[in-house]
């Protein structure tokens, strides 16, 4: 995969859904010529691994969204492409059993729509690309090497630049210059946010403390 997109600044599921299904399309020639003198193109295969309940108004929406995006740019689900769709909802063993699923049909690509989706899907496969929906911090979590070149198979959306942390500390110190003590709370289990802490080097004594 070539470019991570950087969606922080368009709506969570409008933006990232539609992207979503652009960039794939993108990735896989474009718009397939349609009418009855077009010739029927291989049928390809799209992987979804949804971490919501299917029934949930919000996982529709999303879907909805998607697959109206790739029917723009000529890609229709039982025409031309095929769509596997696996909702596993916030269950981590079943969304570890999709995950394995998915990457079985060994489809063209495969749609994570959160952290919890593409941590599997990316210990099970290094060779499918991925297209990730909205991560916190794919940097920092290992997923992707860098904002500018992901590497790997990985790619798609992040909610922020967490290496912009140390501005929020620069500018902290310009509007209260006398402060001598800043705290961050995270949870220590999770690695989403890890990069805030390479801005600790504007403390003068950074004391990182866990809390029960």
């Amino acid at each position: 995969m070539r470019v991570l997109l950087v969606a922080s600044t368009v709506d969570r599921r409008e933006g990232s859904s539609e992207a979503a299904g652009g960039h794939w399309a993108r990735e896989h020639g474009g718009s397939v010529a349609l009418g009855a003198s077009a010739q029927q193109p291989d049928l390809r295969r799209i992987g979804m691994l949804m971490t919501i309940a299917e029934d949930d108004p919000e996982a529709q929406a999303r879907l909805a969204i998607f697959r109206s995006r790739l029917e723009q740019l000529g890609w229709t689900d039982g025409r031309n492409v095929q769509i596997d769709i696996r909702f596993a909802g916030a269950d981590p063993d079943r969304i570890r059993r999709s995950a394995v699923q998915l990457v079985e049909l060994a489809p063209d690509v495969i749609l994570a729509n959160n952290t919890a989706a593409l941590a599997p899907l990316l210990q099970l496969t290094r060779t499918v690309p991925i297209v990730f929906e909205i991560v916190a911090d794919p940097v920092g979590a290992g997923f992707v090497d860098s904002l500018a070149r992901p590497g790997g198979n990985a790619t798609g959306f992040t909610t922020l630049d967490y290496s912009i942390s140390a501005k929020w500390l620069e500018l902290l110190k310009e509007v209260a210059p006398g402060v001598k003590r800043v705290g961050v709370l995270r949870d220590p289990a999770l690695t989403l946010g890890t990069a805030q802490f390479a801005a600790t080097h504007l403390l003068k004594r950074p004391r990182p403390r866990r809390t029960a």
